[in-house]
């Protein structure tokens, strides 16, 4: 049911080409493979430093949410998201190769929520995630976003990390090593300097060259410390999935996408992410906060 294609940026420019999907989905090399490349989890686990702005410890709690706000946006609350597990499950190391991850080991019947590059800043999803404490992690690409940082600050405010998703959303593959360093460093400079910290996790777009020696020696030298994939991807009513059984597992990174009605047929990106959550919902599911599941290097 999804609408499938790329989004293509150029020049400091948004160029939509077929997309609601945007780097999710579309040809094979829009896909992530099934199963990422193993964690490197020789580093010991660390408390949460540095990078990312989780600010998980003073972020509102979901289940604080009344059932009133939920039925403002037509939409039923979604289960209790588990307290942080003490011993985090994906263990980051302060130097070397980058792990590469599209879903995070867990028990917990959660999965995570990633919106990407910030093409859309519709103020109404602003107070939509205000209500609904819903958690996501943003990978914001520079060319997009840099005529409005502002758009995103009161949604960091909420607990919500930004991330690494390149300066101008190239195929990573495609390109020389030296524009595959600069893509992502200067992204991580402007995101740390309008944002006040950075990123430590990096999103190719497309998922393309996650897996390749060039793009985890860029990504180490910039800054961040891990390439996160994804194992669904959502499109304007429901989900594209990577599992044969199209369900969602426990840890599952989902992928969406900040757009609006030139890309969604007409709908809202609010009501594209209702639908988003519906999904979760029926399925049981809550969503939680992926710095929450991630040890950081201390220092």
């Amino acid at each position: 049911m999804g609408v499938r294609g790329r989004i293509g940026y150029g020049a400091g420019a948004l160029a939509v080409l077929l997309a609601a999907s945007g780097c999710g989905s579309g040809g094979p090399a829009d896909r992530p493979p099934v199963s990422a490349a193993p964690l490197t989890g020789s580093a010991p686990a660390a408390a949460p430093s540095g990078g990312g702005s989780s600010a998980s410890a003073s972020a509102p709690a979901q289940d604080t949410v009344p059932a009133a706000a939920w039925a403002k946006w037509g939409l039923k609350p979604l289960p209790k998201a588990p307290a942080p597990p003490a011993d985090r499950p994906i263990k980051l190391a302060k130097t070397g190769t980058v792990p590469v991850f599209s879903e995070v080991p867990t028990a917990d019947k959660v999965v995570f929520i990633t919106i990407d590059d910030g093409a859309e800043k519709d103020p109404e999803f602003v107070r939509m995630l205000t209500d609904l404490k819903v958690p996501i992690t943003m990978f914001l690409t520079k060319d997009v976003i840099k005529a409005d940082y502002g758009y995103f600050k009161p949604l960091q405010a909420l607990g919500n990390s930004i991330q690494n998703h390149t300066v101008s959303h190239p195929q990573m593959s495609r390109i020389p090593a030296a524009q595959q360093k600069a893509q992502v460093c200067d992204d991580q400079a402007a995101l740390t300097e309008q944002y006040g910290t950075a990123p430590y996790l990096f999103r190719p777009p497309f998922g393309d060259g996650a897996n390749t020696p060039a793009l985890n020696t860029a990504v180490q030298e910039c800054g961040p410390r891990a390439v996160v994939l994804w194992r669904e991807s959502m499109q304007i009513h429901d989900m594209q999935y990577q599992a044969a059984d199209k369900k969602l597992r426990n840890g599952d990174i989902i992928l969406a996408h900040f757009r609006g009605p030139s890309e969604l047929k007409g709908e809202k990106m609010t009501e594209m992410f209702g639908e988003l959550l519906n999904r979760i919902q029926e399925q049981g599911f809550a969503v939680a906060r992926l710095d929450d599941y991630i040890a950081r290097p201390a220092g």
